[in-house]
């Protein structure tokens, strides 16, 4: 397991940039059936909304993001990570984001 969080500076390669078309399927997959919505702000943030495809209703909102922050893919899996755990602090609904 060491050696593949190591293999970008064993091969002497940085890790590979992700595009916008990439990080956002891997969150929208990720929180699937959640739905999610991307806002960009003129100063390289976004604003992210996470809802409820049915009915509209927004379990989580996070504003600020830096588009830079989400050029790799452990970079990714993080924000992943902190969303899944927000949303299952949601007092309000707690989804099924197991699977």
């Amino acid at each position: 397991m060491g050696d593949e969080q190591n293999k970008g500076s064993v091969t002497g390669q940085a890790p590979a940039v992700l595009t916008q078309a990439q990080w956002r399927a891997c969150i929208e997959q990720r929180l699937a059936p959640m739905a999610c919505s991307f806002s960009h702000a003129g100063d390289g943030t976004l604003t992210l909304r996470v809802f409820e495809p049915d009915s509209g209703r927004v379990d989580l909102v996070v504003s600020g993001l830096r588009i830079k922050s989400l050029q790799s893919e452990a970079e990714v899996l993080r924000l992943i990570d902190e969303l899944l755990y927000e949303l299952g602090s949601n007092s309000l609904r707690q989804p099924d984001l197991s699977s």
